[in-house]
């Protein structure tokens, strides 16, 4: 997985400019659980990378597919959305699958933070994290690339499409 990794950051360099592979495979050595994570990541789908840092300053791998990993498409939001599907249900929620990956859903600011790193959804859309208060009222929120631009959109938390999945991100 390191080899895998190592190869992916150097045919990247654009995604993290002022940080070295040295700093990266120290922190992965240093954080076997991590590196277990970013394989299921990439099990998934996801040809995680490092896009920059956290708040925290720890490393931020990002998945880094062109489309939503092909191992997250066709669930509903979360749990409670599955829970309240009762006709045709999917077969699991974004959120679930994240939580059982060992990463959380991008953020709207993370989203778009990778969209400056290239075009990636332009056939696909990801469910992002939804504020509370969208999802109480039985919204979910997703985003796209299109025509050029980064799109946020609505809909309702119980939805899913095979081109809508979701794409997760972990601070090492």
């Amino acid at each position: 997985m390191l080899e895998l990794l190592k190869k992916r950051f150097n045919e990247n360099m654009e995604r993290h400019t002022d940080i070295k592979w040295e700093d990266v495979e120290k922190r992965l050595n240093d954080n076997p659980d991590a590196l277990d994570t970013l394989k299921r990541m990439e099990d998934s789908g996801g040809e995680p990378d490092v896009i920059g840092l956290c708040d925290d300053g720890k490393l931020l791998f990002c998945d880094c597919s062109g489309e939503t990993p092909s191992g997250h498409r066709s669930l509903c939001y979360d749990d409670e959305a599955l829970r309240k599907r009762t006709k045709n249900p999917p077969k699991g929620s974004a959120v679930q699958q994240a939580q059982e990956i060992g990463v959380e859903l991008l953020t709207e600011e993370l989203y778009r933070r990778l969209q400056t790193l290239g075009e990636f959804d332009l056939k696909t859309s990801s469910w992002i994290s939804t504020p509370d208060e969208i999802r109480k009222q039985g919204g979910a929120l997703f985003c796209e690339r299109r025509y050029g631009a980064v799109f946020t959109f609505h809909n309702g938390a119980d939805s899913y499409y095979s081109v809508r999945g979701w794409r997760g991100f972990l601070c090492v």
